[in-house]
């Protein structure tokens, strides 16, 4: 049978057709408007994402077997608030996870509720892109669309809604809402409160794997497939790209060097570290995850590359780096400030240690090295916790990078496997289709089955304990330049 993966991103939904051994049979992307009403606004409309999601479907099936599609799943951007009146019509545009009009309502929550008691009832903190600070923001400037809202959702569990009929949403993006209680996969009645909003407003909550349903039958008429095509739950964009890079089971952990960058580690138990540097989720394959983000990974390299020294010749550039693990140049990578570890969004980018012997190819590789030494700081905050990692995965545009992969090795001193695919959310989501339909037992069986790699990195010891001592000078920097980061706002 055949499977189909919904990522339903910011700017674009990518939908993918997957045959249940894992061939991908068919990719289609469709794009979407996004508008910025007012500076630092983040807003779509949930219709658009339909309609194309819609017409996409019908061109990701042309010329295929119809009715070999047994099930659809997704993966979608989190945190975004849609909310819609007793007819279940869209009130109002989405605000999206890249909004920031939320700061004054952010800092309430952790200020006022108080980061400990946010902790315990979502193990998690506030931060501006979350959905809870958007209701509270919308209650004090919208209280006429706040007082009409019957039920809240997030983006692709208004797809769900759309294609099935069904109210529903996933524990990993539910997590991500910061009125979830992750430890016990339900809404927070406390955090309900707080907010102001009724859980009857809440859609009823899935593990990523179940089927909440089956496609509407004039839908079904529509696309020419089987109205007994199972609707699954699917997951947060991050935990479905988890899935979609094998990143399941205790321990297993998946970087990402794109735009940003992100450590995902799964976990069999439930954790929250002591400052709330790490995101605490559940995960899509029924267990838990930690997730560190920081804000500039892969911009890091093309900011230096492209605006700085003027070249696209990014790899004729990592050429002239010849010794690893003895620069004496360190690079800060907090260009837009930083989330994790630090959570301060006045952190900037800092070169230190330059001399009139420092080269272009020093500062090239403090800027790689020091990306890497910052994913190294969220890796950390993870080990403190006793989670164990021998080796991580790794996908984005960074990973095209030779280089980039054997610094990253070396930083971390674990193993690193590039996979064969990385088609992301998507094919997370086609994986979980497969699992609701019974193709696999368990997440973890349907990763060790389709989940490929074609690349290993080994860590060199020499190198790792050279790397070991630049690390630890690196962790000093930031404490130091603190303050004065404050001051230069």
């Amino acid at each position: 049978m055949n499977y189909i993966g919904i990522d339903l991103g910011t700017s674009a939904v990518k939908l993918l057709l997957m045959q249940g051994d894992g061939k991908i049979l068919k990719i289609v992307s469709r794009e979407y408007p996004i508008s910025f009403p007012k500076p630092g606004w983040s807003q779509q409309n949930p219709e658009d994402w339909y309609r194309e999601t819609v017409a996409g479907l019908g061109e990701l099936l042309q010329g295929s077997d119809k009715s070999q599609v047994a099930g659809i799943s997704f993966g979608g951007q989190m945190h975004g608030l849609v909310i819609l009146d007793d007819k279940d019509e869209v009130i109002r545009p989405a605000i999206l996870w890249n909004d920031g009009r939320t700061a004054e309502e952010s800092a309430y929550l952790n200020e006022e509720v108080g980061k400990e008691k946010l902790s315990k009832c979502t193990a998690n903190i506030s931060f501006a892109g979350f959905t809870a600070p958007k209701l509270l923001w919308l209650r004090k400037h919208e209280p006429e669309n706040f007082a009409r809202i019957r039920k809240i959702m997030l983006p692709k569990d208004y797809l769900a809604y759309r294609l099935s009929g069904v109210h529903c949403s996933d524990v990993s993006d539910a997590s991500g809402t910061l009125f979830f209680d992750v430890e016990n996969r339900c809404w927070s009645q406390e955090m309900c409160r707080i907010c102001g909003i009724q859980q009857e407003w809440l859609p009823q909550v899935f593990e990523s794997f179940q089927a909440v349903g089956t496609l509407k039958p004039e839908l079904a008429g529509e696309l020419g497939i089987s109205e007994k095509t199972v609707i699954a739950a699917g997951a947060g964009d991050n935990a479905a790209a988890a899935v979609g890079t094998g990143t399941v089971g205790d321990g297993s952990c998946n970087i990402s060097l794109g735009t940003s960058g992100t450590v995902f580690i799964s976990t069999s138990k439930f954790g929250v570290d002591a400052n709330n540097a790490l995101h605490s989720f559940d995960h899509a394959d029924g267990s838990y995850h930690l997730m560190g983000c920081m804000l500039s990974a892969a911009s890091c390299n093309k900011w230096w590359m492209d605006d700085i020294i003027g070249t696209e010749e990014y790899s004729k550039e990592q050429q002239e780096i010849k010794e690893l693990g003895k620069n004496h140049v360190y690079f800060l990578p907090y260009l837009m400030g930083e989330r994790s570890p630090h959570n301060d969004p006045d952190a900037r980018g800092t070169f230190i240690g330059l001399t009139m012997d420092t080269t272009r190819a020093d500062m090239t590789q403090a800027v790689l090295e020091g990306v890497a030494f910052a994913l190294r700081d969220s890796l950390e905050v993870a080990k403190s916790l006793g989670i164990e990692i021998s080796h991580t995965k790794v996908c984005g545009g960074g990973a095209k990078s030779p280089l980039w992969k054997k610094i990253l090795a070396n930083v971390l001193g674990i193993r690193v496997d590039v996979p064969e695919n990385e088609e992301g959310p998507s094919m997370g989501g086609a994986m979980l289709a497969a699992v609701a339909c019974g193709e696999y037992r368990t997440v973890a069986e349907a990763a060790g089955a389709i989940v490929k790699v074609k690349e290993v990195i080994e860590p060199e010891p020499e190198l790792t304990a050279l790397y070991e001592k630049r690390y630890q000078q690196f962790r000093k920097i930031y404490p130091a330049c603190r303050q004065l980061f404050q001051q230069l706002k």
